[in-house]
């Protein structure tokens, strides 16, 4: 009964209507949160001019994703109850190859036609959006050779994947699922090291930081809490976008510190240090590994469910599709776990934003002080025109990190407090 075509049916259209709802509703109570009074403990970063364009920046992309995702959610239910995955199936299946390729040709071509429908979306989220607000610095040149190399390298990394996937289901019965798991793990380890290596260097370009203050000031720190480093790279950011980031990557010897050029020349040396400080906090408290064995075991339950569900009549039939096969079943078994995959979203953000917390708080007692992580996520937020007030609710669903105002208190409870700087 459970895997009825009806209960199916039913099951994942309500899912996706009362996620789009609920989107929308989160959406709204975040526009209507917003405050014209800049909170105090931004004088110092915002005028009132900056602070205007930063909530009109907030307004246009919520009401252009309100947009988009109508859009999606029409175009899916369209192709959906149209019959366009049972359309596609005959399609594949009538070119006469083997299961593998006819797999990789039905996600392939599902991929395409998504990027085609999001493509003009994307152009004027970048060439529109962000080109008003002063952050584009992408040319229709770059967008496209970025665009290329995106789908090559995906269609090089994930077909190869998915072909492994493809087979182990189809050649190992109950222990694919498994042989899955086990393929996952190698691949994420591998990518880990191939993706600083080899895969970032084709979008962007990374210098070693030259020797100097800022250099020497990493490494003492990095020596002052036996943290292993020698990789600090500058990314040109900028060639994109105008707005800064910075963030690590890369495990064992293999990890590095990469600082957005537009970082580097916004912050002083001491606030880079609190900020990498922060990252660094993420190693020593142990949350990379943390979140890395969790998708790893996550990933170990969804191959077993899919192992459950995935030759299930009423799954395909759901889809008007008439031939149980293992390609369309993963992605049909997609959007059946989809409210499974929503409430585990929920409770990992969660978890993260109480390790920002850990990490701020780290960061502020290694470098004995709060006052220049405060300054550093302030100009970040003030240059990247982040919201300072969104609304709980919005949060909860979106957030990985906590609001920028929130933590901002938090460090100074810690600064004023007898025991806050006390390892």
């Amino acid at each position: 009964m459970f895997f009825s075509e009806h209960f199916i049916t039913t099951l994942i259209l309500s899912t996706l209507i009362i996620g789009y709802l609920i989107d929308s509703l989160a959406e709204y109570l975040n526009i209507r949160h917003l405050n014209p009074e800049l909170p105090h403990e931004f004088s110092d970063v915002y005028d009132t001019d900056k602070y205007a364009k930063s909530q009109a920046y907030l307004k246009v992309n919520t009401r252009f994703g309100f947009i988009t995702s109508s859009f999606d959610l029409a175009i899916l239910l369209t192709f959906w109850f149209g019959g366009g995955f049972g359309l596609l199936d005959t399609f594949v299946r009538g070119l006469g190859q083997n299961t593998i390729v006819t797999g990789l040709l039905f996600i392939g071509i599902l991929l395409l036609l998504k990027l085609l429908i999001s493509l003009p979306f994307s152009l004027y989220a970048t060439f529109v959006i962000e080109e008003k607000f002063g952050f584009n610095r992408t040319s229709f040149g770059l967008f496209f050779k970025d665009l290329i190399k995106s789908i090559l390298l995906s269609s090089i990394l994930g077909g190869f994947f998915l072909s492994l996937i493809l087979w182990f289901f189809e050649s190992f019965g109950p222990l694919a699922w498994f042989l899955c798991w086990m393929a996952s793990i190698l691949f994420i380890m591998a990518i880990q090291y191939i993706v600083p290596t080899w895969i970032m260097p084709l979008f962007n370009k990374f210098t070693p930081l030259e020797r100097g203050p800022l250099k020497e000031a990493i490494l003492n720190y990095a020596r002052s809490i036996n943290f292993s480093l020698s990789h600090i790279f500058v990314m040109d950011g900028s060639k994109r976008s105008g707005k800064s980031n910075a963030f690590f990557t890369g495990f064992g010897k293999n990890k590095r510190i990469v600082l957005f050029d537009t970082l580097v020349k916004q912050q002083s040396v001491e606030e880079l240090v609190a900020v990498i400080a922060h990252e660094m906090g993420h190693f020593k408290k142990k949350h990379i590994i943390r979140r890395l064995v969790v998708s790893i075991l996550q990933m170990g339950i969804i191959f077993f469910l899919i192992s459950l569900c995935i030759s299930r009549e009423g799954l395909f039939h759901a889809f008007f599709v008439d031939k149980i096969s293992i390609y369309a079943g993963l992605i049909f078994f997609g959007m059946l776990f989809s409210p499974i995959d929503l409430f585990l979203s929920l409770i990992l953000q969660i978890s993260s934003r109480r390790d920002e917390y850990e990490a701020d708080q780290f960061a502020a007692i290694t470098t004995k002080g709060h006052h220049h992580l405060v300054t550093a996520l302030k100009q970040l937020s003030a240059h990247n025109l982040s919201n300072l007030t969104p609304h709980p609710f919005y949060v909860f669903l979106n957030y990985s990190h906590p609001p920028i105002l929130e933590r901002i208190r938090a460090l100074e409870k810690i600064g004023t407090s007898p025991k806050g700087l006390t390892p």
